[in-house]
């Protein structure tokens, strides 16, 4: 996803996560940590075509993110008072805010390698355009709050009522692609291309419009 999304995915729940009287800390925290994985764009692989396939590799993986997580937590409990403080609750925020990044990235068409190094090809769901407005605007409603508000009461309600929606509209992405699929293959099958091999991603900035390539002789 755009990096805008990214930073208020790991902004919404580290926020969620961390202790009231922490929170602009942890929404700070939250947004550097949701885009951390990408910073893989600065390593260069020969060519422009290397350079974006091998794009979301290791720092994506879920094998490599959850123990960074607890690396970067083990660090942050030894010199930052406000994890020694809460260090289970930051704990969270620090690895949800990490790992989410690469399970977002996986509902798009480019590719996520989730299971680096094993042998497996990159994993690409393609639920979601690489930029969804109704993704990603009640993550970034439900930030603003938080920033504005941090210590009050139902500023932790906000940010979960984000979550909820977003996460519910990607859920609803899912149905939307199981749908298509199925009238796809009923009208490949009137062509006698029933078996043909079909791939689905929906057209930019929604879910309602989809498109599908079949792959024939």
């Amino acid at each position: 996803m755009d990096s805008l999304t990214q930073a208020v995915l790991g902004a919404t729940v580290a926020g969620a996560c961390a202790p009231r009287g922490h929170r602009r800390k942890a929404l700070l925290a939250g947004a550097a940590l949701g885009t951390l994985p990408d910073m893989d764009v600065v390593i260069r692989h020969g060519d422009a075509v290397k350079d974006f396939t091998f794009h979301r590799g290791f720092t994506h993986s879920l094998f490599v993110l959850p123990p960074l997580s607890v690396l970067l937590w083990a660090v942050l409990r030894k010199g930052w008072s406000p994890v020694r403080e809460a260090p289970m609750r930051w704990l969270a925020a620090i690895s949800l805010a990490l790992i989410t990044h690469p399970l977002i990235d996986a509902h798009t068409a480019y590719g996520t390698q989730l299971f680096w190094p094993l042998p497996s090809p990159p994993v690409m769901w393609s639920t979601l355009f690489i930029i969804d407005p109704l993704y990603t605007l009640p993550l970034l409603i439900a930030v603003v709050v938080a920033a504005i508000w941090p210590a009050a009461r139902r500023t932790r309600h906000a940010l979960l009522i984000g979550l909820v929606l977003s996460t519910s509209y990607l859920a609803w992405s899912w149905v939307g692609k199981i749908q298509v699929e199925r009238h796809a293959r009923a009208e490949l099958a009137t062509l006698g291309l029933a078996d043909a091999p079909i791939f689905s991603v929906p057209t930019p900035l929604n879910t309602l419009v989809w498109r599908v390539v079949a792959l024939t002789e």
